[in-house]
């Protein structure tokens, strides 16, 4: 089955297109850019719109802004191909990257997303020594982690609140 994934709900977007569990490519860039990658990587395999089967797309947590642009691209290619969309958690996806890894992602505010799912601050964040953490947080709060979590190389990077405007209007 030729799968489109992406995510686009942290600062680094991701673009991936897997065929029976074998990638056979990735970009790495930002989520305004998802449509182009994700066309630049289909051209790459010799294929097109029409050979893709199914689409996987980040549902958070993470960036409001961006999950919304990962989600409206992935309905209106679902829309427009006629294809399934599965929506992915962003930590899960973060998780099956690094089996047995912690996923946290960064909230802004001085917080950051994990498992649970849940937003708390990193000072806050139930380290335990020796276990890998994965993702944009673990990068930004390194030094809170530093000497418990796992090396820095080998961070990788669902939106939990509000959108500041949207509370503004409650």
């Amino acid at each position: 089955m030729l799968t489109l994934a992406f995510d686009t709900a942290t600062d680094v977007a991701t673009v991936a297109l897997v065929r029976a569990g074998e990638v056979l490519g990735e970009r790495r860039s930002r989520a305004v850019t998802v449509l182009a990658d994700a066309d630049e990587l289909l051209r790459e395999a010799g294929l097109g719109p029409s050979d893709l089967e199914l689409l996987a797309v980040g549902v958070g947590p993470g960036s409001f802004t961006g999950i919304r642009i990962g989600l409206a691209a992935a309905r209106g290619l679902g829309l427009a191909l006629d294809l399934a969309v599965a929506g992915v958690s962003t930590l899960d996806a973060l998780a099956a990257g690094a089996p047995g890894a912690v996923p946290v992602v960064d909230a802004r505010r001085r917080e950051v997303f994990t498992t649970g799912p849940s937003v708390v601050a990193p000072a806050d964040l139930e380290v335990e020594a020796g276990r890998e953490y994965v993702g944009v947080g673990a990068v930004r709060y390194h030094a809170q982690l530093a000497g418990l979590g796992g090396d820095a190389e080998l961070v990788e990077p669902v939106y939990l609140r509000l959108p500041d405007a949207e509370k503004a209007a409650v």
